[in-house]
């Protein structure tokens, strides 16, 4: 279970962030383009050469791209749950997977 491995359920949203973020930005790199030092993922994505999966990739960036900043510092607003959590890292995973795959059929790893 989710809960049993990880610390607080903002700690993993924060992280999916982060790992989505990573993986967008390694596609980025091995095209080199130049990106902005955000957060925003759509914006992200958004440079992603349209002959790659990832610029199609139909998982909603937007609530991902919030963990960035909601997660990390305490606000007014209701703390992530652990459900919140688990979509993150879903959402963060398949991310992951496309970028990962287009990289691979342009022969990295």
């Amino acid at each position: 279970m989710l809960s049993q491995l990880a610390g607080e359920p903002r700690h993993v949203c924060f992280l999916s962030q982060q790992a989505a973020e990573k993986s967008l930005k390694a596609v980025l790199i091995f095209e080199q383009i130049k990106f902005p030092f955000r957060h925003d993922l759509d914006e992200l994505r958004n440079l992603v050469p349209e002959n790659w999966a990832l610029s199609g990739c139909p998982i909603d960036l937007a609530e991902l791209t919030e963990w960035a900043v909601e997660a990390r510092y305490p606000t007014d607003e209701d703390d992530p749950i652990w459900e919140d959590a688990q979509r993150a890292m879903e959402q963060a995973k398949a991310l992951y997977d496309v970028a990962r795959s287009d990289l691979q059929t342009r022969g990295l790893g």
